[in-house]
């Protein structure tokens, strides 16, 4: 799945599966209800759906709404669990 993104362009990902039966009406009364968010602001909005095959390690109901990343929902959507990796510093060093 590719993404246009822009680096104004926040990325909230809604905790807990979603039932994706609210259509767009109802998920955009998620979005002002629980991320308190205007929901034509261009930033994305990520809802999860029970998956036919596979998983992803998707933050659960409790947690609070989740700000990531743009690396990190790539790597989301990629299948690797963001609760294994770890942010490192790094440092190029001048030639």
């Amino acid at each position: 799945m590719m993404v246009s993104q822009t680096a104004a362009m926040r990325v909230f990902l809604a905790p807990g599966v979603t039932d994706m039966r609210k259509s767009f009406n109802g998920l955009y009364a998620l979005v002002r209800g629980t991320f308190q968010a205007d929901p034509t602001s261009g930033h994305l909005f990520v809802f999860c759906k029970r998956l036919e095959k596979g998983t992803f390690r998707w933050p659960q109901p409790g947690n609070g709404t989740v700000e990531l990343t743009h690396a990190e929902l790539n790597l989301l959507l990629g299948g690797l669990d963001l609760q294994d990796c770890r942010r490192r510093r790094w440092l190029r060093k001048a030639s």
